[in-house]
């Protein structure tokens, strides 16, 4: 299956089985209590080779030069959790469940400094500046027809009434395509999920009402810098 892999996943392929690994290693207990699995080491192997066939089947979207290449690099991976755990009747709440918490705690593995830096960064004025940029070429047709499977989304500025400091509106989801394609609709919510603790890590609150996973014409995702209270609470 490795042979079907896009190159530009095969040379990132070694730190994604890595932090798969590592995944599995942080829900080891979950998967025996909650989801009250038993042959963990059987559940792992499996995992593990559920995401072999999900690394030839991510979708390439333009590699470095498209921020959503490392969206799928980085949460692509609980597709095949997902799809093994339901496998093993574990209900679709509690997968969720068991996925937000590995996912939480594997990121504060992370030093608190380099986190909350890279939160900085992504708040900052050059970097929306960046997100305006990529979000306008989202939306251009040649863009689409050479990249179907990518997101596309428009930049949102605040009005003088909001409370955010800039938003982004997902008009399509590569997840949401990913999922069609597969028969993995029913997951997807879980992987949606997982936006919260990825953004709360790096000390941004994000605030969002509506998905295209949940039937809405469009995901209003709106960021702000958490309080200092906040981030000792995450």
């Amino acid at each position: 299956m490795a042979e079907n892999m896009h190159p530009y996943y095969e040379a990132y392929r070694s730190a994604m089985e890595a932090a798969m690994r590592q995944r599995l290693d942080l829900a080891d207990a979950m998967l025996r209590e909650r989801a009250h699995l038993t042959e963990i080491d059987g559940i792992r192997q499996e995992v593990m080779d559920e995401f072999e066939i999900v690394l030839t089947q991510m979708p390439y979207v333009g590699g470095a030069a498209s921020r959503m290449s490392d969206f799928f690099m980085r949460l692509m991976g609980f597709m095949a959790i997902s799809r093994v755990l339901r496998r093993h009747g574990v209900p679709l709440p509690v997968i969720g469940e068991i996925e937000r918490e590995t996912y939480q705690a594997q990121l504060l593995t992370a030093p608190e400094a380099e986190r909350l830096a890279s939160g900085r960064q992504f708040m900052s004025p050059e970097h929306q500046a960046l997100l305006r940029e990529q979000a306008a070429t989202s939306m251009i047709d040649s863009h689409q027809n050479e990249f179907p499977e990518d997101f596309a989304y428009d930049f949102v500025e605040p009005g003088p009434e909001d409370n955010f400091e800039f938003g982004i509106n997902y008009k399509t989801c590569g997840f949401c395509k990913f999922a069609a394609r597969h028969g993995d609709k029913d997951i997807l919510p879980n992987i949606c999920g997982l936006d919260f603790v990825a953004y709360a890590a790096r000390g941004i609150r994000l605030e969002r009402t509506q998905t295209l996973a949940g039937g809405a014409s469009h995901c209003n995702f709106r960021f702000s810098r958490l309080a200092l209270e906040e981030k000792s609470d995450s």
